[in-house]
Formats: C-alpha cells, sequence, structure tokens
C-alpha cells in the first residue's frame, strides 16, 4: 500500500516516553527508523539487557478503526500461537508469529498526548526482508510463507475479524468509483491515457470475475493478509527460510486468491511498481512456478478444485485493479496514493497495465504451471 502518509513527527525523547509504555521495566538505550514502509511510521527500539522491539504509530488517516486493526492482530497472533503451541500443527522448521505487547493497563495500544496512535510488536530477530525477489530459492520461499500464513488460519471463523478496509479488493467497486470520476470531471487527453480508457474499457467483464465465483459459492471467505508484498515476508538470514510473515494490519476477510494474486502481481515483476520503462514490463513464469511450488508445498490441503480454477485469474484481475486504482486517482488530481509528481500515478497505472497484458499473452503458459503444480 502507498497511501498517503501522516506527517505528524515525535522528537526522541517523545519516543522513548512512548516506548517505555510497551516495555516499563526496561531502559531504552536507542531508537532509530525502520524498515521502508510508507504508511505507518517503524522504530526499532534497542533495550538493555532485553530483546529490542518494533514500535509503531499507526495511520489513522488510512486505518479509521485502529482499535479494530489491534484487535484483529490480537486475535490473529493468539490463534496461531495456541496452534503452534498445543501441537496439533505440524511444522517442521521455524515459523514465528509477531508478539503484540500490551501496556501496564492491559491496552494492546497507546494514544499519546498529541492523539497519535501507538502499538508495540515483537522483533523478528536474524531475519530479513527484501523489496524484491533475489532468486527462485527466495521466490520459492515467499510462496511458502504466504502459504503456511493462509494454512495456520484456514479455520480461523472469520466473522471473529472485523473488516478494517471495507471494500478493499472489491474490484466492482473501483470501477464504479471510476466512472463516477469520469462523469464529473474534464479528462486531459494523451496518448498514455487514451491508452489507459481504452485498456479498461476493453475488459469490462474482468473486474466482476472473484466477486462472482464468491456470490456463486465457487470461492468462500477466508482470512486473508491483505498485502502480502515481497518485504512483508521475513526471511532467516542464516537458513534463508521464511520465516514469518509481518505488517499485519489489513487482515481481515477475503478471499485468498486476493492474496495470491497479488503476491504474484508484485513478485513476478522485476522491473517493479516505480519503474520508468513500463513498455517493457513483463510477467515472469519461472518465478510465478517457483512461488507456487512454495505455496503448495504448505497450501495443498486445504485447497478445492474452484481455487485452482481462479488462480489465473487472479493474478490477471490484481493487476488489473492496481492499474484501474492509480489510473482513478490520476484522474482524480492524486487524493489517495501519494505521488511524487503530476503524473505519477499515470505512470504507474501504465506499468500496471502492460503487466496485466504480458500476463494475458502468456495464459497458457501460466495455466499449465498451475495444471502441473496441482498435480505434482
Amino acid at each position: 500500500m502507498t497511501d498517503q502518509p501522516e506527517t505528524i513527527k515525535q522528537t526522541f525523547d517523545q519516543l522513548v516516553e512512548i516506548a517505555n509504555q510497551f516495555e516499563p521495566n526496561a531502559k531504552v538505550t536507542n531508537i532509530q527508523h525502520h524498515g521502508s514502509g510508507n504508511i505507518n511510521s517503524t522504530f526499532l527500539v534497542t533495550l538493555e539487557l532485553q530483546p529490542p522491539f518494533i514500535l509503531q504509530r499507526l495511520n489513522t488517516v488510512v486505518f479509521c478503526q485502529p482499535e479494530l486493526v489491534m484487535n484483529n492482530i490480537c486475535i490473529l497472533s493468539d490463534y496461531v500461537r495456541q496452534k503452534l503451541e498445543q501441537g496439533n500443527f505440524s511444522v517442521q522448521r521455524r515459523w514465528l508469529m509477531p508478539r503484540v505487547l500490551f501496556t501496564p493497563q492491559n491496552q494492546n495500544h497507546y494514544v499519546a498526548e498529541d492523539g497519535t496512535f501507538w502499538r508495540g510488536i515483537s522483533f523478528i530477530d536474524n531475519s530479513q526482508s527484501f523489496d524484491t525477489i533475489q532468486n527462485l530459492q527466495h521466490a520459492q520461499e515467499i510462496g511458502y510463507g504466504l502459504g503456511m500464513f493462509h494454512r495456520l488460519l484456514t479455520n480461523l471463523p472469520t466473522e471473529q475479524l472485523a473488516d478494517t478496509l471495507v471494500g478493499f479488493h472489491i474490484t466492482p467497486g473501483y470501477l464504479k468509483h471510476y466512472h463516477q470520476v469520469r462523469e464529473k470531471i474534464q479528462i486531459k487527453s494523451s496518448a498514455e491515457v487514451n491508452y489507459c480508457l481504452q485498456f479498461i474499457r476493453d475488459r469490462p467483464n474482468l473486474p466482476y470475475i472473484l466477486e462472482n465465483a464468491r456470490i456463486n459459492g465457487k470461492l468462500h471467505l477466508r482470512t486473508i493478509h491483505g498485502d502480502p508484498k515481497i518485504n512483508n515476508i521475513m526471511i532467516d538470514c542464516s537458513t534463508k527460510e521464511a520465516v514469518a510473515m509481518i505488517d499485519l494490519d489489513t487482515v481481515k476477510p477475503g478471499l485468498i486468491h486476493y492474496d495470491i494474486g497479488d503476491c504474484l502481481r508484485s513478485g513476478c515483476n522485476l522491473l517493479g511498481e516505480e519503474t520508468s520503462k513500463w513498455t517493457e514490463v513483463k510477467f515472469e513464469p519461472q518465478l510465478a512456478q517457483a512461488i507456487l511450488k512454495g505455496y503448495l508445498e504448505v497450501a495443498r490441503d486445504f485447497l478445492t478444485q474452484d481455487d485452482y480454477q481462479y488462480i489465473y485469474d487472479s493474478i490477471r484481475l490484481l493487476a488489473f485493479e492496481l492499474g484501474l486504482r492509480f489510473f482513478t486517482d490520476h484522474l482524480e488530481g492524486n487524493v489517495y496514493f501519494n505521488a511524487n509528481h503530476d503524473e505519477h500515478n499515470l505512470a504507474r497505472a501504465l506499468v500496471q497495465f502492460k503487466l496485466t497484458e504480458s500476463i494475458e499473452s502468456q495464459q497458457e503458459t501460466i495455466e499449465q504451471i498451475i495444471a502441473e503444480l496441482m498435480n505434482c
């Protein structure tokens, strides 16, 4: 997610005071910015004689009900931890669940005097994340990480979780908003804008494909991560294996195909979302094969025949959906996604639409990969 960030800043002393709410009996020795996220403000807090932890200020512009976000994460982490500790779930290697830290008042968050909303999360030691896939082994571990996340949560009743981002990944809703924006503005014509307009016009049925499958009972709501990008899957520095999924703010009920499609969309475009060479963007089926192989290593047991049937559609749709959202925001004046210049979101839309085009041109190859892995 690249939504508009909050701009409030805290001094070091203020950060120490906030950190002390989550570890009141420890001495803070250092606090530094951590990671590359642009939604929440994230810090690594180093303590004397105790393990470090992550301190985060939640962006309440994006997450307007932060208490519900924290309740979801607590439900999730408690469920997974019990499952792992009870021994009725076989995990052959290291897998960790970020732990929520509580204040002395037994609160899972802290609201500072300036109204900012904070939380403490355990730090996953001896691990790192990457913004792009490094090699085929890394790709397979990305798939494993997402698959393990889904497998651990496959029986968690979705009604226990709040929908903290209503409409997120519901593509028909984004299409409706796009048409509303088009009706109320004067579009400035250009070759790039015309390409996007025609691209959307040529695919009138695509936005409905997953939602129709859900309505018709072919796909069912499960617990999803909601933002399964490459750098949200932690890799063990020693073994190079996936050990955790982080940034759980977007966890909610949804179709696992949103996660599968988004992971493959983001992971199999080596030029990335911000490339200026949009005409050269392509979907890499070899990476898709590795990601899906890792995913199915742990997810095979709970996938249905219909789930397999819609994997290709999910990849194509999620690329199209993000392009649609970027283009709509460009037309609307960059009101949602953070933009460095006036045509930034137009450029991002072109990348996603070109990626969609590449996915469509390789449909037979991608479907063959899915079929072969399904029958392994």
